[in-house]
């Protein structure tokens, strides 16, 4: 039987040609790549991209070297003045190397794959062709192609999201970009702007050791670069159908009650999911050999049916979207590109009633009378304009403008938005059980929500310049980028909550703190308010670095990048500042052999990681909040207010937030930051194995979060005669480098007037920020030959600490640089351990079999070990100051916190500190998908996929309730302690067509 994977001799012999000598790290922008190489001195060189006819003459130094940067990405032709020809394939970020008269034994293009090491860089980098891709069975997401990448490992499970870990980091630390613009959410740091699948052309995932063109994460970097026009013509179509009659269904999670009877408190079972999404393309010269476009459209039908415990919801989305660029060679020296991407998602929302039986019970897989039905409005658009100049041979310029829209979603005002919040949790009921009472819209219309769009707006602007000078590449650059986040202000429904809770055997009880008798009926009482406002983030960086060619074989690297970071609060005043942050960086890449079949690299880095938006609007926005618990008789009027409102019981809770930009922040504060080093090295053993080794660390220095505490400033002021100091004229929390001393404004005699001062750590008593992680990377990779190809690798990692990043996975908290772990010192005891991104073992494998001329067989593969568990409780109160026994004083705030620290009731109604993963680790997680490819050679273009995604219906839990306690003040302990709060998607198919013409 013949092969289409047969070598394709021209592109073989040139491209092995080109790694046969060794050359410098030609650094290639984010967007392109780059060609350099060896010829006689002083000659010209002509290369030629075969899809777009653009052609540009350069010519060779003194020595014969020749580099050219900011090449799209493309099949070229290179040509000398004796007529030897080369044909080589560029792709993003990197550099491909081009010597003439080498023997042509190194490497083989074998079908789309080549097979080669990079010896021109010494970047922990991989770059996916979206064509080779869309062979193998991988979710149309670019999350999903970067979880190819050995050691990124799938995070988010206990937040819904779908997002990537990188060496220990947290899923909030990394950065995206498209076509060269920082696209990441700034605000959450949690979601990135999305654009059409089809539209991408490759993806360049980089996990560690990035050069200083790069900042602002501390994980990975995936970017991504979009498909163009060439000088034919080119139209064609996608569907791809994800049918909910080829769904399985899902695993309900349940809960325990303490008579030992089990309820579902998230019922998916019965969820239905019907997806279709199809496009069409069209792309060609406008201009041949000048001016090119790419145009695509994309539909989408989204069903969706959510069955809930106590409502339900469905939506349907059917808007499309498009994507649209023009590249235009004004000359063969200068050009401009321009993209554009419209992401707006409108949702048709419907909320319903749960279904009840005759005896009042919910029925689950049925919908019960509808509610609400209106639109949800997300998402929103990107532009870039980018200029590439080709100033002399040896210089280039690269400018760059973008501008990002997005939209949150957000509830209209509804019907019912003056009556009163209310719930029935009485008796037995928990949350899980409420049930919603009085006229308010339930369950949309919770808030009442200003009537502005909650949405961000980002422009960016960016400068590079590359110059060749010898045996040194030079490259500077500086990026300026200003991010707005407009967050709505909020009120409860009728401006006040109330929820109807028993002194019941579920809380012990003890309602506020105060023991009642049992069936003691009370309601909590609530206010809360915040104020629309729009938040600033100025991000500003320069870097410079030199790829400095030592010798034929061994490439030295140095650069350094400068931050600052800048944040607002809603009236526009600064209160984080932090520049002249340095972040530098070195590394090596020797080619040991001179052939590019041995390479051994290395790096050392410095990356910084800025303060999200999120920040601002949590801690400097006007709000309020005030809670109060009461005795009540008589139940509850029909608005759901208290018939009767009696004594109150245990203390009140008062927050209230205004806006000083001088008591937020530490003074000194320093922005989070991670030293990395990495070692690594790659072999090829033969014509098609290529296997590699790479050991990576990498070390929190001066993290940051938010710290609540006051006792300490309270207890440094007696210490130093300050019997006027009022812990109330202090903010609610501060942004800190915990472990440090704090040096804040206060108001040491209450009469108004601030006084910077450093108090010592020894008042606080908090540990330094720490994360640490050791990983060790084995990979094997076989190119496309004989009918298969196969990437193979294996992590070896241990993340330890006392804090995750910038999320908290077990409290499921995403609250970017303002966790909860460094609220008070109490949460830090017994803090220190393995992390919740810990995964001590990650296998993966993908590849594709040939089975005829038409039809291919893939596989991908995983298996990630299990996570750390602890024990969560109710944080201590010792030693805590209880004051007038309001949120000023630690006692009155820390009281009224969840079970969220690493004490534990030991059943006997005692605190016992337990210890971060004292509870051992959870199972192993495996999955497999398929697809099967058929390309009929009767109908040219046409390609037909099934692919099944979770082959085997795994569903085993990937999430669990990690909280012990019941109550503060209840002795017993959860029932459901360790019990799986979540369980992995069930099997799904997706059946696609593709045609291009």
């Amino acid at each position: 039987m013949s092969r289409t994977t047969f070598r394709h001799s021209l592109v073989a012999v040139s491209v092995t040609a080109l790694l046969a000598l060794s050359s410098a790290s030609y650094a290639a922008s984010n967007t392109d790549g780059s060609i350099y190489g060896r010829t006689d001195a002083g000659t010209s060189i002509t290369y030629k991209n075969i899809s777009t006819g653009v052609t540009r003459t350069i010519f060779a130094d003194g020595k014969g070297r020749f580099n050219v940067s900011s090449v799209p990405a493309g099949t070229y032709e290179v040509v000398n003045e004796k007529g030897e020809k080369q044909t080589i394939e560029v792709v993003v970020g990197t550099g491909t190397n081009v010597a003439f008269g080498a023997q042509p034994e190194v490497i083989q293009v074998l079908g789309s794959r080549i097979q080669r090491i990079d010896t021109s860089s010494v970047e922990s980098s991989t770059v996916y062709d979206m064509d080779s891709v869309f062979e193998l069975p991988v979710a149309r997401n670019t999350v999903a192609v970067a979880l190819l990448t050995p050691g990124a490992v799938q995070g988010g499970q206990s937040f819904d999201r779908n997002l990537p870990s990188f060496g220990g980091s947290s899923i909030a630390e990394n950065g995206y970009y498209i076509d060269g613009m920082d696209v990441t959410n700034l605000r959450t740091m949690l979601s990135f702007a999305n654009l059409p699948q089809d539209a991408v052309a490759q993806t360049q995932v980089k996990s560690g050791g990035y050069g200083v063109e790069y900042g602002r994460s501390l994980g990975g970097i995936i970017n991504i670069v979009t498909r163009s026009g060439t000088n034919d013509f080119e139209f064609g179509g996608s569907v791809y159908w994800t049918p909910d009659a080829l769904r399985a269904s899902n695993k309900d999670v349940t809960t325990l009650e303490l008579d030992g009877s089990e309820n579902i408190t998230t019922y998916k079972s019965g969820d239905e999911y019907d997806k279709l999404e199809y496009n069409v393309f069209a792309s060609g010269p406008i201009v041949e050999d000048k001016l090119f476009f790419f145009a695509m459209l994309e539909g989408q039908k989204k069903e969706k049916v959510n069955y809930g415990t106590s409502s339900s919801y469905s939506y349907d989305i059917t808007n499309p979207q498009y994507f649209a660029k023009l590249n235009w060679f004004i000359t063969s020296d200068h050009s401009l590109r321009f993209t554009h991407i419209n992401n707006e998602v409108e949702k048709e929302y419907r909320s319903y009633d749960v279904y009840r039986d005759e005896n009042g019970e919910v029925v689950f897989g049925r919908l019960g009378e509808q509610s609400n039905h209106y639109p949800k409005e997300s998402g929103g658009s990107m532009s870039v304009l980018a200029y590439t100049g080709y100033l002399t041979d040896s210089l280039t310029l690269n400018l760059q403008y973008g501008n990002l829209i997005n939209k949150y979603e957000k509830e209209p005002n509804l019907p019912g938005g003056d009556c009163p919040l209310a719930y029935d949790t009485t008796g037995s009921k928990d949350w899980s059980q409420r049930v919603a009472i009085g006229c308010w819209n339930a369950p949309d219309q919770a808030y009442v929500i200003d009537s502005v769009d909650d949405k961000d707006e980002r422009t960016s602007w960016k400068l590079d310049v590359e110059w060749v000078l010898g045996d040194h590449t030079l490259r500077l650059g500086y990026n300026q980028e200003n991010y707005e986040a407009t967050s709505p202000g909020e009120m409860y429904s009728g401006d006040i909550y109330y929820r109807y809770i028993t002194a019941h055997e579920n809380n012990g009880f003890h309602v506020n703190g105060v023991q009642l008798d049992p069936g003691t009926e009370t309601v909590r009482v609530r206010k809360y308010n915040t104020q629309t406002a729009t938040f600033g983030v100025d991000n500003a960086a320069w870097y410079i670095e030199d790829s400095w060619l030592v010798s034929d074989n061994v490439l030295l690297y140095g650069g350094v990048r400068g931050e600052t970071f800048t944040n607002y609060d809603g009236n526009d005043d600064v209160f984080i500042e932090s520049d002249n942050l340095i972040a530098p960086r070195i590394g090596f890449s020797w080619d040991i052999d001179g052939d590019a079949t041995k390479k051994l690299y290395g790096t050392v880095g410095r990356y910084y990681i800025p303060v999200p938006a999120n920040t601002n609007i949590r801690a400097t926005r006007t709000e309020s909040f005030y809670e109060d618990y009461y005795l009540i008789s008589g139940g509850w009027n029909a608005d759901g207010s208290p018939v009767s409102l009696g004594d109150k019981i245990g203390p009140s809770t008062i927050d209230v937030q205004e806006s000083n930009p001088e008591v937020i922040a530490d003074r000194k504060l320093k922005p989070m930051h991670q030293d990395e080093i990495i070692l690594g090295y790659q072999q090829q053993v033969s014509d098609n194995w290529t296997l590699g080794a790479k050991a990576m660390g990498r070390s929190i220095q001066d993290g940051m979060d938010d710290f609540c505490g006051h006792d300490g400033f309270v207890r440094w002021a007696d210490d130093n005669g300050y019997e006027n100091f009022d812990p109330h004229s202090m903010q609610g929390c501060m942004i800190i480098n915990p472990g440090n001393d704090i040096s804040i404004a206060m108001d040491l005699e209450n009469d108004g007037n601030l006084t910077v001062v450093t108090t010592p750590n020894s008042y606080h008593g908090l540990p330094e920020y720490k994360r640490k992680y050791l990983g060790l990377e084995l990979t094997a990779e076989r190119a496309l030959a004989d009918g298969w190809k196969a990437n193979l690798s294996y992590v070896l990692s241990k993340t330890y600490g006392n804090a995750e990043g910038y999320v908290n996975s077990s409290l499921a908290q995403e609250d970017p640089g303002l966790t909860q772990d460094f609220d008070h010192a109490n949460f830090m005891h017994g803090a220190d351990g393995n992390l919740p991104t810990d995964r001590t073992h990650q296998i993966k494998a993908y590849g594709l079999y040939e089975i005829t001329d038409e039809l291919n067989l893939s596989l991908n593969l995983s298996a990630v070990s299990g996570i750390p568990l602890s024990c969560q409780g109710y944080v201590s109160l010792d030693n805590m100051l209880e004051g007038d026994g309001t949120t000023a004083y630690d006692y009155g705030n820390f009281r009224r916190y969840s079970a969220s620290s690493f004490y534990c009731q030991d059943g006997t109604g005692q605190q016992v500190l337990s210890k971060r993963g004292s509870e051992g680790r959870s199972n192993w997680l495996y999955n497999a998908d398929m697809s099967l490819t058929y390309r009929p050679v009767l109908v040219d273009g046409l390609t037909l996929q099934a692919t099944v995604y979770n082959l085997f219906n795994f569903q085993d839990a990937d999430s669990f309730d990690q909280e012990k306690d019941l109550d503060r003040d209840n002795p017993k302990v959860s029932a459901n302690f360790l019990r799986p709060d979540g369980y992995q998607e069930g099997r799904r198919v997706q059946l696609t067509a593709r045609y291009a013409f």
